[in-house]
Formats: structure tokens, sequence, C-alpha cells
């Protein structure tokens, strides 16, 4: 699904990653941060692919203090942790400033 973005200027969170091997509780800590980044102030949306191993994931945020909160939520932080232990062999996170923004559909 394409996230349904205001008009700029707002904020990306990309997060590139590669995964590991097995689920080892994955696919339910991810549902359960879905969840939980729609109810932080500041959210704006999501998209997400993986194929291969390679996954990314874009967030969009109103601000950066939006993506800091969320950075320093205690929920998120723990499971960033388990990330870095079980399920990610690399990952990269890269933030944006949209500047512009364009759009098609049927």
């Amino acid at each position: 699904m394409i996230a349904n973005t205001p008009a700029p200027p707002y904020f990306a969170v990309i997060f590139s990653s590669l995964r590991t091997e097995g689920d080892h509780g994955y696919g339910e800590a991810a549902s359960r941060m879905l969840a939980l980044a729609h109810e932080q102030p500041g959210f704006l949306g999501v998209e997400s692919a993986r194929e291969d191993g390679l996954g990314i994931t874009v967030s969009y945020w109103e601000s950066e203090a939006a993506i800091l909160a969320w950075k320093q939520q205690a929920e998120h932080r723990a499971v960033r942790e388990k990330g870095r232990a079980l399920w990610y062999s690399a990952f990269q996170t890269r933030v944006c400033k949209v500047e512009r923004a364009y759009t098609f559909h049927t």
C-alpha cells in the first residue's frame, strides 16, 4: 500500500535491512511495531517491501521531533535491541526531509 502523505515538507525514515534465517518472533514484533507507530503523534504512514532477505521500510513523520520520540519509545527501543541480537545481519537507517512529492493514480 502506498502511504497517503500530506503536502511536503515532512520527513521520511528509510530502514534497509538484511534478515537472518528464521522468524524467531519477528513477524509478531513487526506487526506490533506497525500498530504502535500508528499511535504515535506525528506518524503519517508507512510503506514496506521485502524480497530475498532485503527489506526496505519507509515511515513518514511530521517532524524530526516526532521521529526522535518514536526512537525513544520504550517498547520500540526494546524491539530494536532484539533486532540487533536476533533478526538482522545488517541494517541502515536514513532520515530525510521530503521537499517535493508527486502523485499518479488511475
